[in-house]
């Protein structure tokens, strides 16, 4: 282990203050700014907090909001490991966690790295005082916290995401375990609550919404009235994103005599195929391709734009989007936007008032809405403003900080089976 911060602050004696360890595959991650703004909400709402990332950094490139975030990162070893060194992981964390030999079967169970890791997690709990473990996405990070949980006795919970609960690689036995055992669990829209139910039963008793939150003081609202021609799209260029589509329809715009442009924002594997598609549909000097952007760059070009399209699709192998930050921080901006029914979407464009919607995988569909954006100030100004409120009555980091630490600070009273 790697601790950034050698001292870090002993939990309190009475054990009245939770001290929470996050859990992430990857931290910090480029593309993941609703993990960096949680954790900002958390710690302005006073829980004390460490990260732990299964995986160092990939990326060279980091949001300044991340420069804010006070909890010490601790980088579990994952690379390396001998056969000698697994020895020594065991041999060093018996002192530690007593009861760690009847637990050797579920460590056997998994992945021998996953499983050193939790060894790793465990000692760190115990040794820092760490009441609550929290994890985010339903797959390693949260075997990792789980096993971590059985070893000490602290409860865990974990945010479920979409690729976690959807994907076609998604083992429905490990992930009904998962909810069975955790403390409590959170998912980022009422669609995947209602999917978790159904799919899971009685081990999703513990599922609860909580939708991912925004720091509003950092999207202030701007009227979209006056704004040019330019449409904008955000996202990974993979699949789900549905990027295809979108320049399809600016294709059909550009037909009908539309003088548009589009801004897309993301890097991902289809970034060739989209350049690609982009040439052959003779759009190049209309579409855009920024790559990676810093969040303030993204703002601007979102900020600047008559309309944001989010025409997601459910992939091939099951994948798809929970409910795209990205498409809450366009509505908070005051952008009008364009989605599509896929999962959590619906929940906050409502057709003809937060916004407008259009069926997956219509490009023609897709055109239609974006030019009613463009041709209507009046409707774009009503959606705008519409959006932005239910942006701040849902949305708010604070009330989501508030969510998650009733969930952190109940199950330690608790307790949870070991």
């Amino acid at each position: 282990m790697s601790p950034s911060d050698p001292h870090p602050t002993p939990a309190d004696p009475q054990g009245a203050a939770p001290r929470v360890g996050y859990v992430l595959k990857m931290y910090p991650r480029f593309s993941e700014t609703f993990v960096v703004t949680e954790l900002l909400a958390v710690e302005a709402a006073g829980t004390a907090v460490e990260v732990f990332s299964l995986r160092p950094p990939a990326d060279g490139r980091f949001h300044e909001a991340l420069s804010r975030v006070r909890a010490p990162v601790t980088y579990l070893r994952h690379s390396g490991l001998r056969a000698a060194d697994a020895w020594g992981v065991l041999a060093a964390a018996r002192p530690v966690l007593p009861g760690l030999d009847g637990h050797l079967g579920e460590l056997l169970a998994v992945d021998v790295v996953d499983a050193l890791q939790a060894v790793q997690l465990a000692v760190a709990v115990r040794e820092r005082g760490i009441t609550h473990l929290h994890a985010h996405f339903g797959s390693v990070a949260t075997t990792v916290a789980r096993l971590a949980a059985r070893l000490t006795g602290v409860p865990y919970t974990f945010t479920a995401h979409a690729k976690d609960i959807f994907h076609d690689d998604v083992e429905p036995a490990d992930l009904r375990r998962k909810l069975a055992d955790a403390a409590a669990v959170v998912t980022v829209s009422e669609f995947n609550l209602a999917h978790l139910r159904a799919a899971y039963g009685p081990a999703a008793a513990r599922v609860r919404r909580v939708y991912n939150g925004l720091d509003l003081d950092a999207f202030r609202w701007s009227s979209p009235a006056s704004r040019p021609d330019r449409l904008v799209a955000v996202g990974r260029l993979v699949e789900k994103k549905g990027f295809e589509d979108l320049l399809d329809a600016v294709a059909l715009l550009a037909a009908d005599g539309r003088d548009v442009a589009l801004d897309l924002v993301g890097t991902g594997p289809l970034e060739a195929p989209l350049r690609a598609q982009v040439a052959a549909l003779r759009l190049q000097e209309r579409v855009h391709l920024h790559g990676a952007q810093p969040q303030h760059r993204v703002r601007e070009l979102v900020a600047g734009a008559a309309a944001f399209a989010a025409p997601c699709v459910v992939g091939a192998d099951g994948n798809r989007d929970g409910l795209p930050t990205v498409l809450l921080e366009a509505m908070a901006l005051g952008t009008p936007v364009v989605g599509t029914p896929v999962t959590g979407i619906p929940e906050v464009v409502a057709d003809g008032t937060t916004g407008l919607l259009v069926p997956e995988h219509d490009p023609a569909a897709l055109a239609v809405a974006l030019a009613r954006f463009l041709d209507d100030p009046g409707l774009r100004l009503r959606c705008a403003v519409a959006a932005r409120a239910l942006v701040e009555r849902e949305f708010d980091a604070r009330h989501q900080a508030a969510a998650l630490r009733g969930l952190f600070a109940a199950p330690a009273a608790q307790g949870v089976p070991v």
